[in-house]
């Protein structure tokens, strides 16, 4: 939780504490989640829709999303944008640093093949989601 405020009126929550079906109650609420204080990237979480639960425990699975996350400390938004600049301009002079960081040292003969910000990889998603430990729920 930061240390203060630009806008007094937001409320922010401990998210290790709170449970998602706390804050979305109903189809349309929405939430402004803040990941990586320092790179400031801010995302709306909208509620679109709210299935009745399964019947038997089910494993997390990623139905469908946009575009392919950023690397890690890319610095923002600003950051972002001018990384995607530079990977896709070979000219530029921190080109093969860039395309290093983003995707290792064998990415420089692959870079813009390696990297496309627009993709989105449900199945890649999905393998993650299956190696992730996930708490248990219990029945009363």
């Amino acid at each position: 939780m930061p240390e203060h405020m630009e806008d007094d009126d937001i409320d922010i929550l401990d998210e290790r504490r709170t449970r998602i079906s706390d804050v979305l109650k109903e189809q349309g609420d929405s939430v402004l989640y803040v990941y990586d204080l320092g790179d400031d990237w801010r995302h709306e979480v909208v509620l679109e829709k709210i299935l009745p639960p399964p019947a038997t425990t089910v494993r997390r699975v990623c139905l469908s999303g946009e575009r392919h996350c950023p690397p890690e400390n890319v610095g923002g938004t600003s950051g972002y944008e001018e990384f995607l600049e530079v990977i896709f301009n070979p000219r530029h002079e921190e080109y093969e640093h860039n395309v290093r960081w983003a995707g290792g040292p064998s990415a420089l003969t692959h870079s813009v093949e390696r990297f496309q910000p627009a993709e989105f990889d449900a199945k890649a998603v999905n393998a993650t989601l299956s190696r992730m430990r996930w708490p248990a729920r219990h029945r009363r």
